[in-house]
């Protein structure tokens, strides 16, 4: 059995696929088609599908306009080992698009993104319900997440 993603985009799925797979190590785009048939969405032609992996994930495009845009109700999270890794995301993620609380952001195409530090699960996976709570709030202070305070938090 596979398990496959699949995102709708009005327009530029192949920009967006291109863009995504450039970010994130171990990426590739595997196929990019066009149905060759009438459709609902459009004439044959008109209609573009891409698979593609980002890291180990599997993912599925169309570019078919307009239908339903992008929401928080699917997103994607990227767990990183370094601040470094991170702020390089985040970066490049935000042009074009939103930022948000918590380390959530859009991206240029409404697509939900969450770049959040490997270390972050670690500390609210802590036993300790008083350091779990410091790092709670440290997070809900941040927009793009810093490993620095939240470890400070933990510390404290």
């Amino acid at each position: 059995m596979k398990i496959t993603q699949h995102l709708w985009f009005e327009k530029d799925m192949e920009a967006a696929v291109a863009f995504y797979t450039s970010l994130i190590p171990g990426s590739r785009m595997e196929t990019n088609t066009a149905v060759m048939a009438d459709n609902p969405s459009g004439p044959a032609g008109s209609v573009k599908i891409a698979a593609f992996t980002l890291g180990d994930q599997n993912y599925m495009a169309i570019e078919a306009g307009p239908l339903d845009p992008f929401n928080h109700s699917f997103s994607i999270m990227v767990e990183c080992d370094t601040q470094e890794e991170i702020d390089r995301l985040w970066d490049a993620l935000k042009e074009g698009g939103t930022t948000e609380q918590c380390g959530w952001l859009k991206d240029r195409w409404g697509l939900s993104w969450q770049i959040a530090p490997k270390r972050l699960g670690e500390l609210m996976s802590d036993p300790d319900p008083a350091k779990v709570k410091r790092v709670t709030e440290a997070m809900l202070q941040m927009v793009k997440l810093d490993i620095a305070p939240l470890e400070a938090a933990a510390a404290a």
